[in-house]
C-alpha cells in the first residue's frame, strides 16, 4: 500500500548560494554557499531517497519501476515510463546566478539524451529591490546579441523584473534568464540538468577559476524576441485550487489555506506533489496524519483516493502532470 512519500533533500553548493535554506527553511545541511535543495529528483546520480515509512531508503526510480502507474498515474506512465518527469527544488540566491537558458525537448534529446527544461519559479521571499532577468528588453537578433555579448554590454539588452514574495514566472526553453541576488524561490521544472551558461558576470570561484560558458551551444537555442508572458497572473481564493501554470510539462496550482481542504484524486490520473511555500500544514490520508512544515515537499502517489490539507494561514503549491 502506497502512502505519502517524503524524500531526503539533496543539497547543492553553488558559487552564488547562501544560508537561507538552512536558516529560513530549516534544512539540516552542512557546508557553505548552499544554493539548491533538490527535493524530488530522478536525475541520474542525484536520485531522491525516501525518508519515511516502510519504503524508507528506496530510490524514486526504484519505486516507479515497482509500482508503475500506481505511483505516477497511467497517463504519466504511458508517456514517460520509468522516468520521473519533473524536478522539484528550493533555491537560495545570495548572489546573482549566471545568465543562462535551456534547450527544448528535441535539441536536449539530440545533444544530451535528456528532456528539455521548461521551468517555473514561485518567489517565497525577496530582499528589497531584488530582480530577475527574463528575456530581452527589446526584439533583437543573433548578430546584435553577439555584438552586445562580445563588447561586454549584454546587461543593457536584458529585461529586469523587480520581484516580491508571491510573484510567479514561467520560463520556457530558449528564454535567457537569471535569478538575482536576495531571492528565495520554489522551482518546478522538467527533469533535466542541462543548462547553457552564456555570461557569468566575469566572476571567479574560490580557486580563481572562471566557470565554463556555452555560448556556441546556446546560439541556435535563444529566443531573441521580446516577450511579456513570463510573469504569471493568478487568483488566491482561499481553500481552493487556483491555477498558476497549466502546460504540457506540468500543472501547478496554489492553495491558500484557512482551515481544511480536501482534494479528490480519482480524476487526476497523476501523482501530486505538494510544496509548503508559506506556513506549516498537516496532510490527512486514510485517517493517517503527516506533517508538512514550511519548506518541505511530499509526493502523493496516484493510487490514493483523496487527501486533506489542514492549516491556518498557509500556502501550498500543488503540482501534477
Amino acid at each position: 500500500m502506497l502512502y505519502p512519500l517524503f524524500f531526503k533533500p539533496i543539497p547543492k553548493e553553488r558559487i552564488w548560494g547562501g544560508r537561507k535554506l538552512i536558516s529560513y527553511l530549516k534544512k539540516t545541511f552542512r557546508g557553505e554557499d548552499i544554493g539548491e535543495s533538490w527535493e524530488l529528483s530522478a536525475v541520474s546520480g542525484n536520485e531522491s531517497v525516501v525518508s519515511n515509512g516502510i519504503l524508507k531508503g528506496k530510490h524514486l526510480k526504484e519505486l516507479i519501476e515497482t509500482y508503475k502507474a500506481g505511483l505516477v498515474g497511467k497517463s504519466v506512465y504511458d508517456r514517460f515510463g520509468n522516468d520521473f518527469p519533473i524536478l522539484i527544488k528550493y533555491i537560495d540566491a545570495q548572489k546573482d546566478l549566471s545568465l543562462q537558458l535551456h534547450p527544448n525537448d528535441q535539441l536536449a534529446k539530440e545533444r544530451h539524451n535528456s528532456l528539455g527544461k521548461n521551468e517555473m519559479w514561485y518567489i517565497m521571499s525577496a530582499d528589497k529591490g531584488s530582480k530577475l532577468i527574463t528575456g530581452f528588453s527589446k526584439n533583437t537578433d543573433q548578430n546584435e546579441y553577439q555584438q552586445y555579448l562580445e563588447n561586454g554590454q549584454i546587461e543593457s539588452l536584458l529585461h529586469y523584473e523587480t520581484v516580491n514574495s508571491g510573484d510567479t514566472f514561467f520560463i520556457q526553453t530558449g528564454t535567457v534568464h537569471a535569478i538575482g541576488a536576495g531571492i528565495l524561490l520554489a522551482e518546478i521544472q522538467q527533469t533535466s540538468d542541462v543548462t547553457y551558461r552564456i555570461f557569468d558576470w566575469n566572476r571567479k570561484d574560490k580557486y580563481g577559476n572562471t566557470r565554463e560558458l556555452h555560448t556556441a551551444l546556446a546560439i541556435d537555442v535563444i529566443d531573441f524576441s521580446k516577450r511579456d508572458d513570463h510573469k504569471v497572473e493568478y487568483d488566491q481564493k482561499p481553500n481552493q485550487r487556483n491555477a498558476m501554470v497549466n502546460s504540457s510539462y506540468f500543472k501547478t496550482d496554489i492553495i491558500p489555506l484557512e482551515g481544511d481542504v480536501s482534494i479528490n484524486m480519482d480524476q487526476l490520473d497523476s501523482f501530486v506533489v505538494l510544496m509548503a511555500v508559506d506556513g506549516n500544514n498537516e496532510i490527512i490520508v486514510d485517517n493517517n496524519s503527516y506533517e508538512l512544515p514550511f519548506g518541505s515537499t511530499v509526493l502523493l502517489p496516484a493510487c490514493l483516493n483523496s487527501f486533506t490539507i489542514q492549516a491556518n494561514n498557509s500556502k501550498v503549491l500543488m503540482i501534477t502532470i
